[in-house]
């Protein structure tokens, strides 16, 4: 298990205004239009979430970097658990050709707005409970996801990661803060964050849950 940052220059590249988000909107009117995981929150106004998701090659770059680092291979069967539209899950098939890709996500608006040939290898379903057998895949990622699950869910979720993969090729990424200041922009901007922990308390939920695979940070700096 190790602190592995794949993902930090491309979070970093995105312009923020923290405090608009707080002053010139109802933040809890937003984040309860968010947590329907509806249109809204994916190709509605930014305030509600993403601002249009769309694909734009971006995760292409992000497959290749893990398919080189776990050795991922043709015949390999890849789970993402929060895929959202699966992006990064047919950036996967392009990196590495041949590989058995399956995404599962909490919002069926973005299964059915997937893109096309990916949509076929997409679930709707929740990262507690995960309709796979013990030791199914090669290699689980969930980036962006845990963190909005309140912690008697997050433990159940982590176990489960754990459980329906093989061996220690895992990767989670979540939202996390190592400073006051950061924890303030976090609080500001998030919309659906439930579990608020330092990455040292990420570490310890993970070695409570026995998860073994390795994990990343972002900070809203």
């Amino acid at each position: 298990m190790a602190r592995v940052d794949f993902i930090n220059h491309m979070h970093n590249r995105t312009p923020r205004n923290y405090v608009q988000r707080v002053v010139e909107f109802d933040k809890a009117e937003c984040a309860t239009v968010a947590k329907r995981w509806g249109a809204e929150y994916w190709d509605g106004e930014r305030r509600f979430g993403y601002g249009g998701y769309r694909y734009d090659g971006r995760w292409l770059p992000l497959a290749r970097q893990l398919a080189r680092h776990y050795g991922l291979k043709a015949g390999d069967r890849i789970l993402d658990v929060g895929c959202g539209k699966g992006f990064l899950l047919h950036e996967f098939t392009v990196a590495v050709p041949g590989v058995i890709v399956t995404g599962l996500d909490i919002s069926q608006y973005a299964i059915d707005h997937a893109k096309e040939e990916i949509k076929p290898c997409l679930r709707q379903g929740h990262a507690a409970r995960l309709p796979f057998a013990d030791g199914s895949f090669d290699f689980v990622c969930s980036l962006g996801t845990l963190h909005n699950l309140p912690c008697f869910e997050l433990e159940p979720a982590i176990r489960e990661i754990e459980r329906v993969g093989r061996g220690e090729r895992k990767y989670l990424m979540v939202e996390s803060y190592r400073t006051e200041r950061e924890k303030a922009n976090l609080l500001y901007w998030q919309l659906t964050c439930e579990s608020f922990h330092s990455p040292e308390a990420w570490v310890w939920w993970y070695q409570r849950c026995g998860y073994r695979g390795d994990w990343d940070f972002i900070f809203f700096e």
